[in-house]
């Protein structure tokens, strides 16, 4: 993919205030560019993308930050498509199961690894659940094969004996413990940065990339924007627009019915639970397909979820997580632990909504279904005014999203393009691991920022202040705010605490590392 070398930095790839406000003024009142993408998590960091690879000219807005939304609150995970087989979408679950190679194999190995889950036999898990557990694991390695996904990136699922399952686990209960069933799934070290990623990989490619950019009214010919620095509108011209905003998708175009499902995680810190070398699938009781999620992060925190509950009323920008949801997921979570997780132990909590496509013939009826149960497939649906809208889907299968929406606005449009070549075009920071393994930095810093982690590191090399965590107990840098400023588009200090760094999902870290990250802000704007 890479050479053993690569470079530090692609070029055209950054991000920053500077770029932004010369990229909006030639976009407002200027000529019309083929292809408006509304909304920048990672469907529409991947429409960006997907259209500038294709040699289109584009311009993305959102009206806050890269991945302000779901894209940021998600499990973490680059599911393989098992869930799905359960419920008989096949279609679905192969799709996952491809896209989830492609970002591990090719377009992103520095950011999607192999994340090992043990599911333990408790006397919760009956025989007859523990054989039908087992039975989806290994159609999940059949999906594995089917997607043509290399076994040395997933390995083989195996039962695990007691003594081994402890050793994963060290924190599970061992009374009535008859083992575990050890499985493989695609993990991300930050959902985030894949999208600002995605990004950067667009702006490569001359895509303008536009936070802090509203769009208030989309036409098929463009949008009247605002920029909410400044309070200006103007006026975006396009020969395509693509309505990406998830969950908002609705508020822009009319007929969009969405939605949303809840999914919640809390945040500990890791000593609650001790070492934990592999994740947990935690067992609903009373239900054959649902589990609850445990997932060490590396950084002395470990997330517990996800829960999948339907929301009605107006869309937050930021949901709140409801003592309800927390309750749940410590009764589930205690249900397998030797020592129960406290309420007072929970040190954050974040909810994402999930943009579920409502196209169902009872939720027009009245009698709407779980949101547990509406299909995870994606939509590309076109206006009767010609604005292209593409909803549903999940992040794993992002870049699947992005080249069927920027199919539809080539075809509908009758834009000049060729097929889309993001199945094999390897993200900002992405080379093999052979070459990532050679890189001289630290490996917390290569799982994060791939090939330019050398240059992060330098930036610490040369001045001894940037070495400095943000904050005690926490691996985050100065070195990366001031890289996350230059170069990755961070335009405040939220930015840097809640989406470049994931400081800012425990409410007490965000407020010990405030006067870090506005030394370092000043410092840059000086």
């Amino acid at each position: 993919m890479s050479p053993a070398t690569p470079p530090l930095l692609v070029p055209g790839s950054s991000l920053s205030a500077a770029r932004r406000s010369r990229e909006l003024a030639e976009a407002v009142g200027g000529p019309a560019v083929d292809v408006l993408v509304v909304g920048l998590g990672a469907t529409g960091a991947g429409v960006a993308l997907d259209a500038a690879a294709r040699g289109l000219s584009v311009v993305a807005v959102d009206a806050h930050d890269l991945a302000f939304g779901t894209s940021r609150f998600s499990s973490k995970l680059i599911h393989g498509g098992l869930r799905y087989l359960a419920s008989a979408q096949l279609d679905v679950a192969h799709e996952s199961a491809v896209e989830r190679g492609v970002l591990m194999e090719r377009t992103a190995p520095h950011l999607v690894r192999a994340q090992p889950f043990v599911l333990p036999l408790t006397p919760l898990v009956s025989r007859g659940q523990s054989a039908l557990a087992w039975a989806g694991f290994r159609a999940g390695d059949t999906l594995r094969l089917a997607a043509r996904t290399a076994r040395a990136t997933l390995p083989a699922p195996r039962r695990l004996s007691v003594v081994e399952t402890r050793h994963l686990a060290p924190a599970l209960r061992t009374q009535g413990l008859r083992g575990g069933l050890l499985s493989w799934d695609g993990r991300l070290t930050d959902d985030a940065r894949l999208v600002t990623a995605i990004a950067r990989t667009a702006a490569a490619r001359d895509a303008r990339i536009l936070t802090r950019v509203r769009a208030l009214e989309l036409t098929a010919s463009g949008a009247r924007i605002r920029d909410e620095l400044t309070g200006e509108e103007g006026e975006i011209k396009a020969r395509a627009v693509i309505n990406a905003s998830g969950v908002w998708a609705g508020d822009l175009v009319e007929g969009i019915r969405i939605r949303p499902s809840r999914g919640t995680h809390l945040v500990l810190r890791s000593d609650h639970l001790g070492p934990l070398p592999a994740g947990l699938h935690v067992p609903v009781p009373g239900e054959t397909n649902r589990f609850v999620l445990v997932l060490p992060q590396g950084d002395g925190r470990v997330y517990v979820g996800l829960t999948d509950e339907p929301v009605g009323g107006d869309i937050p920008d930021v949901p709140e997580v409801p003592e309800t949801d927390i309750g749940f997921l410590l009764d589930v979570l205690g249900s397998v632990l030797d020592l129960p997780v406290q309420r007072d132990d929970v040190v954050g909590a974040f909810a994402g909504l999930r943009p579920l496509l409502d196209t169902t013939p009872t939720a027009r009826s009245g009698s709407a279904p779980r949101t547990a149960d509406i299909s995870r497939r994606h939509a590309v649906v076109t206006s009767p005014d010609g604005v292209i809208t593409v909803v549903g889907g999940k992040l794993t299968t992002y870049r699947r999203m992005a080249q069927d929406a920027v199919d539809a606005a080539v075809t509908a449009r009758r834009l000049t393009a060729g097929p889309s070549p993001t199945a094999t075009l390897p993200l900002v920071g992405a080379a093999s691991p052979a070459a990532l393994g050679s890189l001289q930095a630290p490996r917390r810093l290569i799982q994060r920022y791939g090939t330019e982690a050398p240059a992060i590191h330098a930036l610490a090399a040369h001045d001894p202040r940037l070495a400095e965590p943000v904050l005690p107990g926490h691996p985050v840098t100065r070195a990366e705010l001031l890289w996350a400023v230059r170069h990755e588009g961070a335009l405040d200090e939220a930015d840097l605490l809640d989406r470049r760094t994931r400081i800012g999902l425990v409410p007490a870290d965000r407020a010990a590392a405030l006067d870090a990250v506005r030394q370092v802000w000043s410092e840059v704007s000086t």
